[in-house]
C-alpha cells in the first residue's frame, strides 16, 4: 500500500461523527495522521484561516501534501482511491461501485436527517423537529436491518467505505434517543466493524 510522505492532517471536532468516519478510515488504512481539533463551540470553523480550507465552515478537512479536501464522503472516496491499491474499500467493478455510491447517498440523506440530526438536537440543544428526525432514523434502520440480515456488510462480503460512512451515526443513535435493540442485524454489523484491525472508537456522550 502506498503511504503518504508525511502525516495527513485531519481537522476535526471530537464529537463530530462526520470527522470520526474519516479518522476511522485513516486508522483502518494504517495511514499516519496528525489530528487538529477545531473548536466548533467557539466558532473556530468560521475563522478566515479555516474558511480558506473549507468555505462552508465545516469539519472534517484533510490536507495530504498539496491536496486539501472537505466533505467526509468525498474524503473517503479520495483515501480509498489513492491508498487502497487492492480496491477493496471502493470496488472498481461498476455494479459494486454503484452500490457503494447508493449508500454514500444514504449517508448524506436519511442518515444525516435522521439519527445524526436527532443526536445534534438532544446533545447540543439545537431546535429541531426531534420526532421527525427519530421517525426518519427508524425508517432507515428498518431498511438497513433487513439488508444486513442477508449481507454481512452493506456491499458484499467485505467492508467498503459505505460501511464506514454509515457506521458512526448509527452507533451513536442512542444519543439521539433512538434505541438499537429492535435492530439485531445492525447491532451485529456494528460489532463486525468494531472488530476490524485498526478500529478506533468515537468519543461517546451520555445517552441524551
Amino acid at each position: 500500500m502506498t503511504k503518504p510522505s508525511q502525516p495527513i492532517r485531519l481537522y476535526r471536532f471530537p464529537r463530530s461523527g462526520h470527522a470520526h468516519r474519516v479518522e476511522l478510515f485513516l486508522s483502518l488504512l494504517g495511514l499516519p495522521v496528525t489530528l487538529i481539533d477545531v473548536d466548533l463551540t467557539k466558532g473556530a470553523q468560521k475563522q478566515p484561516d479555516f474558511l480558506a480550507k473549507n468555505p462552508f465552515g465545516q469539519v472534517p478537512v484533510i490536507e495530504d501534501g498539496d491536496v486539501t479536501l472537505h466533505d467526509s464522503n468525498a474524503i473517503l472516496v479520495y483515501l480509498a482511491g489513492r491508498y487502497d491499491a487492492g480496491g477493496t474499500w471502493l470496488p472498481r467493478e461498476p455494479v459494486a461501485a454503484a452500490k457503494v455510491q447508493q449508500w454514500l447517498s444514504v449517508a448524506a440523506g436519511p442518515l444525516a436527517s435522521g439519527p445524526a440530526l436527532a443526536r445534534v438536537g438532544l446533545l447540543f440543544k439545537r431546535p429541531i423537529d426531534l420526532a421527525k428526525a427519530q421517525e426518519t432514523a427508524r425508517a432507515l434502520f428498518a431498511v438497513m436491518n433487513a439488508h444486513l440480515g442477508q449481507n454481512p456488510f452493506l456491499v458484499g462480503a467485505t467492508p467498503t467505505i459505505a460501511d464506514i460512512a454509515l457506521y458512526t451515526y448509527t452507533a451513536l443513535a442512542p444519543e439521539g434517543g433512538i434505541e438499537l435493540a429492535p435492530y439485531p442485524h445492525i447491532q451485529a454489523w456494528l460489532k463486525r466493524i468494531e472488530a476490524l484491525p485498526g478500529f478506533v472508537p468515537m468519543l461517546r456522550s451520555a445517552a441524551a
